[in-house]
Parts: structure tokens; sequence; C-alpha cells
């Protein structure tokens, strides 16, 4: 049975928009930090640890277009497992073993996930995926890695939901220049 890991770079103020490039008022601003190798390493291994990709079509479309370019352990991974896209608009997905899920559907779409996949199911980035999945109570897993900057302006993680919701931290290390990873499992 899968679970859903939702993975995302954030601000000390919640900001998860466009950590690593796009259009933004503060491109690249996760950059400006060093994560140091052992933040290198465990995003590396939580990518090589997960089974499936689960993404929004935004998220996806970007990945899509770098991903293939790649080669190494890390681009083998994500270039020939599972993916999942969450998209009203993409028909024909052109990055390999891409799966598209309704987006009218999303409970029905994660289920069926779930009993597809043995192992995590990454949701990396995919803000407005994220809130979905908070506010469906669809998350098992949370990973932060918290870079120490508060950016003032940009798409925030935490929107609002239908109702409270007990998480149990079980991980929280400091790496490189103050980037805090915390892992948060869902009390159930």
């Amino acid at each position: 049975m899968g679970r859903i890991v939702l993975t995302e770079f954030v601000s000390l103020d919640g900001v998860v928009e466009a950590p690593g490039g796009e259009e933004f008022k503060y491109p690249d601003w996760s950059f400006a930090f060093d994560r140091g190798p052992d933040g290198e390493k465990f995003k590396e291994q939580e990518a090589l640890g997960a089974a499936a990709l689960l993404l929004g079509r935004h998220t996806y479309e970007g990945f899509a277009s770098a991903w293939p370019q790649y080669e190494g352990e890390l681009a083998d991974k994500y270039n020939s497992m599972p993916k999942y896209v969450v998209s009203s608009t993409l028909t024909e997905p052109a990055w390999g073993e891409t799966t598209v899920l309704p987006g009218d559907d999303l409970p029905g779409g994660v289920a069926r996930i779930k009993r597809e996949i043995d192992g995590d199911v990454s949701v990396a980035g995919s803000i407005r995926l994220a809130h979905g999945l908070l506010a469906h109570d669809l998350v098992d897993e949370i990973h932060l890695m918290t870079f120490p900057v508060i950016l003032g302006y940009g798409r925030k993680l935490w929107a609002d939901t239908p109702d409270q919701s007990a998480w149990r931290l079980t991980e929280a290390t400091t790496y490189g220049d103050g980037v805090l990873v915390t892992i948060y499992r869902r009390a159930r």
C-alpha cells in the first residue's frame, strides 16, 4: 500500500513558491543557502527511496522538461519510475511512465495510486495539489526543508483546511547554513 509523502522547500514564513527558479520576485531563493553535503544526501536518498511521483501539472511540466536530459542514478530513477500528474488539461504526457489523473476526483485518484503503488509516493512542490491533498486529509507524511529566510511574499504551503489534523514530529535535523529538515507523520 502506498503512502503519500509531501516534500517541500519552505521559508520561515511558509512560502513554497519557486524555491529553485521560475519567474518570481525572489528567484532561486533556496539556493542562497548551502544545505551542505548531508542535506544534499538527505534529498537524494528521499528521491531515490520514492516508489512513484505525484505532481501537479505545472511542476510535472518542469520536471518533464528537465529530467530526461540528465544522466545518473537520480535521473534514471525519475525517468523510469511511475509518475502521476493531476490535471484537467493535460491529455498526452510526453515523459515516460506517466499517468494523468483527472483533477475533479483527487480522493479517488489518490486511493487508486495507494492501491497500485507499494511504498512512498513523493509529492514535490505542486502547491495547488499540496493544498488539495491536505484539505482532503490524504497526506501520510510531510517532509519540510525550511530555509532561514522570511520572504514576506509568495504562495504559501498552509492554506485553510476543512478541519484540524494532528501530526507527530519524527525527525528534525539541521544542515549546512541552518537549513532545517523536519519530518512529520500523521497521528492516527
